[in-house]
């Protein structure tokens, strides 16, 4: 399933009432950066305007104002994780869930003359409609290799795999470089450290 095809799953096909904005705090956009997510979930959002399932959203960060996504309305699942990184982390009651149906994480789009009030704000469909069209039309998919080259010492070749994925899961994405090049095209290769592209040759750093 691409970004361009709507989720339909955990959603109904309820009328549409209205639209909204969902203003993500930096820290929460730098971990969806990170990490893919097929859904964003948001909670603490006590005491504001709650969306219907199948309403339409535009998610936006701030400083200054940019959209990163769309998505529609999920039906709240159960519980949701404090911190959408670590699985392990505590679970809590689920608040929105947004099926993402668009985004532009890595290349947020300048947005002006949209007023928010709060972590959720109700807009109307025409200003979403704006909002959306400022994306144009979603950039052709391709194939990419994508590599995690780790020295690992280890007594066997399955203790080296198992140290491997300790180190993946202790470290992350925001410690652990990987390395993405087109399929076909490996002198392209460039490695990703915290989602952007960083120099790993310390002879250019000099």
């Amino acid at each position: 399933m691409t970004d361009t095809e709507l989720r339909t799953s955990g959603t109904t096909e309820s009328t549409v009432s209205g639209a909204w904005a969902v203003l993500l705090p930096a820290e929460r956009y730098e971990a969806e950066r990170l990490v893919h997510h097929d859904t964003l979930e948001l909670t603490g959002l006590d005491g504001v305007a709650r969306p219907r399932p199948g309403d339409p959203v535009a998610v936006l960060v701030d400083e200054p104002l940019r959209l990163v996504a769309l998505g529609r309305v999920a039906l709240a699942t159960a519980e949701t994780r404090e911190d959408p990184d670590d699985p392990l982390s505590e679970a809590g009651p689920g608040e929105l869930v947004v099926s993402y149906t668009r985004r532009v994480l890595d290349e947020p789009v300048p947005v002006d003359d949209v007023a928010l009030d709060g972590p959720v704000t109700g807009l109307d469909l025409t200003a979403w409609g704006q909002l959306a069209a400022l994306l144009g039309p979603p950039p052709a998919r391709r194939s990419w290799l994508v590599s995690l080259d780790l020295p690992i010492e280890a007594a066997s070749p399955a203790e080296a795999v198992r140290l491997f994925w300790s180190y993946v899961q202790e470290l992350g994405p925001r410690e652990l470089p990987a390395f993405v090049s087109p399929t076909g095209d490996e002198l392209a290769m460039q490695a990703y450290v915290l989602g952007v592209a960083a120099n790993q040759d310390p002879e250019e750093d000099d």
